[in-house]
């Protein structure tokens, strides 16, 4: 009989709300995932029933063949040890690699009929919080099996220094205390939705977006959220133009468009604005633009720039379709940009220069908002301006320049980035992890560190902890129960945990005063799919409801 390759997760890849490089990303995923199809069942271990109605939506729109194929199954977390110790799972894989696949590890550990591989994709990796969530990985439960996907070279480099800096810093032997591999895998774009425009879509794109179509001006193309702490700083962009402009570039042969997200209460788009007015630059700004506008403003470029200098930014999706879209792109060799741009062939990597060390900013980092230290390293980080100005100026002159990056750049994307080259890649490493060898002799027990042990650290706060000595009788509410008078009253949420005929039971079992070691063993009688806890669990919950008493 041939075994269900069953793919699990606990995140739902597809989100509403604003438009981030994260929701782009994992929302592309899922649809390449659901489009190919290369196994016999998707397992959404979700939390929220909010999340899980809008994940239903979303694959019943797209994918319906899917849903009526019974392929996909939208689960309740709490369900997670259940299914993984009933059947095998070929992988779990995280949207993001920050929140739960440690402790995914362990629950795995726990209760797993097989130890599947668990990855997790990298994404913004500066948050001053990520010390406590990447050494939450470096624990004796890690197994060869466990896998960090960084989307850049530069990203896995992050994530070395991450384990590195711990192992220091703790003093944590590697044999004793594993780290998962790090494998990089690109994001992707669907080639299909970005193709390089005809000359009669670049004309229709200009006039859809109101830019004057017959001023033939240089249209130079910026994406991403509008905020100079965020992403990038724009004014090397402007400094720049001005040096275009002194060394003879006409200002009515550019124009510069800002599109991406801001915030309606800030006052930094106004002020690049200001500033292009004053130095006589063609300026202009789409905020939050949908994504019709966003296909036209791609079309309606000639170069696209990205001059990241804010480690929020991890990979650049947006360099990828505009790459896609047949634009020479101009970008800050800078975060896994170095790995987007082939310099001199598809576009320019213009020289950053930033600290090598940052003590202060990192002391007071924990204390402070994101925006504060991102910006305060983000303006210690410079891109070279001459060489970014010597870059827009040769291609502003140079259409057939412009032309031969931009093939270059389309075929390059088409052959390396696109979803299904990701997914492709993806197989194939949890194939691989799936053949590392795994010392599974004690596996189960092994406890994570970090993982709060309720019972235990608040068993004082009780008067007495139950104990297989402990004796209890049935209650007055119990033996109504049990003589079908009265029905137990369960809160929701909790009736997946109790077996209402073991309660029923328990009343006719302590009728008489009885241990709870020999109350357990009655009930494991009647329901041996019941643990010592889970039994133990049933009694206390019943103590509690008044169907059982302390016997004195």
């Amino acid at each position: 009989m041939k075994t269900q390759r069953i793919w699990g997760t606990l995140d739902p890849f597809y989100e509403t709300g604003p438009v981030l490089g994260r929701k782009v990303a994992n929302i592309g995923f899922l649809n390449e995932l659901m489009t190919e199809d290369p196994f016999d069942e998707y397992h959404f271990f979700l939390s929220s029933g909010n999340v899980r109605d809008s994940l239903i939506g979303f694959i019943k729109e797209n994918f319906p063949k899917l849903i009526e194929n019974n392929k996909v199954k939208i689960l309740d977390r709490r369900d997670l040890p259940e299914y993984i110790s009933k059947q095998e799972y070929f992988c779990f894989h995280q949207s993001d690699c920050i929140l739960y696949p440690p402790h995914l590890a362990r629950v795995r550990n726990a209760f797993a009929k097989n130890i599947f591989p668990i990855t997790g994709t990298t994404h913004s990796l500066s948050y001053s919080n990520y010390g406590s969530a990447f050494l939450n990985y470096i624990w004796k439960g890690t197994t060869a099996r466990d896998c960090i996907v960084a989307t850049s070279t530069p990203g896995m480099q992050v994530v070395e220094k991450y384990f590195l800096h711990l192992r220091e810093g703790f003093e944590l032997d590697e044999k004793k205390f594993p780290s998962p591999q790090i494998r990089k895998i690109p994001l992707g774009i669907n080639p299909s939705t970005f193709t390089p425009p005809t000359p009669q879509q670049k004309l229709e794109a200009l006039n859809a977006l109101e830019l004057n179509s017959g001023d033939n001006r240089v249209n130079i193309l910026v994406f991403g959220r509008i905020a100079h702490y965020s992403k990038m700083d724009i004014l090397p962009l402007l400094r720049a133009m001005q040096r275009i402009f002194k060394a003879g570039i006409d200002r009515k042969d550019v124009r510069v468009i800002l599109a991406g997200w801001m915030d309606d209460e800030d006052d930094f788009p106004q002020t690049l604005k200001e500033l292009s007015r004053n130095m006589g630059l063609e300026l202009s700004i789409f905020a939050r633009p949908t994504d019709l506008q966003k296909l036209n403003l791609y079309r309606a470029a000639d170069i696209y720039v990205s001059i990241s200098d804010n480690p929020q930014e991890t990979f650049g999706l947006t360099i990828l379709e505009a790459g896609a879209m047949g634009l020479p792109i101009i970008a800050s060799d800078y975060d896994g940009y170095k790995d987007l741009v082939v310099h001199d062939e598809t576009g320019f990597l213009i020289e950053t220069i930033g600290a090598e060390a940052t003590p202060a900013v990192d002391l007071m980092a924990p204390l402070c908002f994101d925006s504060h230290y991102h910006l305060l390293i983000s303006q210690q980080t410079a891109i070279d301006t001459p060489k970014l100005a010597k870059g827009l100026e040769k291609l502003i002159k140079d259409p057939q320049l412009r032309s031969a990056m931009g093939t270059a750049g389309a075929a390059r994307v088409n052959k390396k980035f696109t979803w299904k080259e990701v997914i492709r890649q993806h197989i194939q490493l949890w194939e691989e992890l799936n053949t590392a060898p795994v010392e599974t002799k004690g596996i189960s027990e092994i406890l994570h560190p970090a993982q709060v042990r309720f019972g235990e650290i608040f068993s004082h706060y009780p008067t007495s902890t139950i104990s297989k000595k402990t004796m209890v009788v049935t209650g007055s509410t119990g033996l109504a129960i049990y003589q079908g008078k009265e029905f137990p009253l369960i809160y929701q949420g909790i009736e997946r945990y109790l077996n209402q005929e073991v309660v029923r039971k328990m009343a006719f079992f302590a009728r008489k005063p009885i241990t709870t070691l020999e109350l357990i063993t009655k009930i494991k009688s009647m329901a041996p799919e019941l643990d010592k806890r889970e039994a133990e669990f049933h009694i206390l919950w019943s103590l509690k409801h008044d169907i059982l008493e302390k016997a004195c």
